[in-house]
């Protein structure tokens, strides 16, 4: 049986910069391909793709669409349907040509939609059509999120009722689809992310040493933070919660990473550093490759914080973890892990766990054993080989 991972078109896989769903489908096809299935990636056609080993096919679209486009903006929707109404296209040739079987495994909504809306559906029967929700939104409310979703995702309530298998990252979401959108629950599936435990471990500590003393933080205990920098990832609701904490430790430094999605909130938080003093103190290092320098980061800190308000999952908790470095995270941001974290439910309990950590009192008992045995990559990818071979 024939498996394709859809790449969605937003960036290059494999991915060059922190893009969580195109970090899946790499991930989750090498595994794939390393359990002995046969599974190939389909994916928007790249000038400067990155140097790889993973069998891709890809799908041509105009030049001035194949541009990475993080502002999300008008043009960032375009290339999603014109991408979208190509790959239609491209998997309308594959289902004509296959005598098997195969599966289409999508990870957007655009593209499933335009896939169901554009290829008759006797050649979609040719395929079992697998559908991940991996959109933040649904990890709250229904009261919150209805407007949103008849607004902004109809074509992923569309997709999630047209697929033969759907996978969720988190219980919330099922509970949305099955008692407020009506979809048969029966075909809705709990299938974690993963992470590659090869590219994200602990590393030797003089390596640790020279990493630190290349980033002037010789010397310095390290807060670190990833996520693309938006009101959403509450970087500077980190910052607002660890200030008084920096101004009474000289030799303590918040470190984020990601993306800049909204520049004047990346101001605010130099605004913030620079109005309390403590603008030595914060540092940011941009957006990072995954894997080996993404690796060295999480390395150097001493903890990780992750703040947001909402998400699906949180592969960086996971890859954190990995790489040795202890967790904290909000209370909005469980899932079925449960070591190698520390939850906080309040500020004063939030700042308590960073003071506690940086002073060597909670690493003693920090245990990442359970994200490397359940949450790598080839456990999650036989997870998903057993459904489709189910269906």
């Amino acid at each position: 049986m024939k498996i394709y991972e859809i790449g969605t078109g937003y960036t290059p896989i494999p991915a060059q910069m922190g893009a969580a769903t195109e970090i899946v489908v790499e991930e989750l096809t090498r595994a794939l391909i390393k359990n002995g299935e046969d599974a190939e990636i389909i994916d928007i056609k790249a000038r400067a793709r990155a140097k790889n080993q993973l069998p891709i096919t890809e799908v041509n679209v105009p030049s001035m669409f194949t541009k990475t486009d993080v502002s999300l903006g008008i043009m960032h929707k375009l290339k999603r349907v014109v991408y979208s109404v190509a790959l239609a296209s491209k998997l309308k040739k594959i289902l004509k040509s296959t005598k098997e079987k195969v599966v289409f495994h999508f990870h957007n909504q655009y593209n499933m939609f335009f896939f169901l809306k554009l290829v008759p559906k006797k050649l979609r029967e040719k395929a079992i059509l697998a559908y991940t929700v991996h959109s933040y939104i649904w990890g709250t409310e229904w009261e919150k999120i209805e407007a949103t979703v008849k607004k902004k995702y109809f074509q992923e309530v569309f997709s999630v009722k047209n697929a033969d298998a759907v996978f969720v990252l988190n219980d919330i979401t099922i509970d949305h689809f099955v008692n407020r959108l009506s979809v048969n629950k029966e075909k809705i599936h709990k299938v974690l992310n993963g992470v590659n435990v090869e590219r994200y471990a602990p590393l030797p500590v003089d390596e640790v040493d020279a990493f630190k003393r290349e980033l002037s933080l010789d010397g310095k205990k390290v807060i670190f933070q990833v996520g693309s920098v938006c009101d959403r990832k509450s970087q500077l609701g980190s910052l607002m919660m660890l200030c008084d904490y920096l101004k009474a430790h000289s030799d303590t430094v918040y470190m984020y990473a990601g993306g800049i999605i909204d520049g004047d909130y990346q101001q605010s938080i130099i605004n913030f550093a620079k109005e309390n003093g403590i603008e030595e103190q914060v540092k940011y290092v941009g957006e990072l490759a995954p894997g080996e320098e993404l690796n060295k980061y999480y390395n150097a800190a001493d903890v990780s914080v992750f703040t947001s308000t909402l998400e699906s999952f949180g592969l960086v908790i996971i890859e954190a973890i990995s790489s040795g470095t202890p967790v904290i995270i909000g209370k909005n941001l469980m899932f079925d892990l449960k070591s190698g974290f520390y939850m906080y439910h309040s500020e004063e309990e939030f700042v308590s766990l960073v003071a506690s950590i940086l002073d060597g009192g909670k690493t003693a008992d920090f245990d990442g054993s359970e994200v490397v045995g359940k949450y790598n990559w080839n456990a999650v990818a036989k997870t998903h080989s057993e459904l489709f071979e189910k269906l």
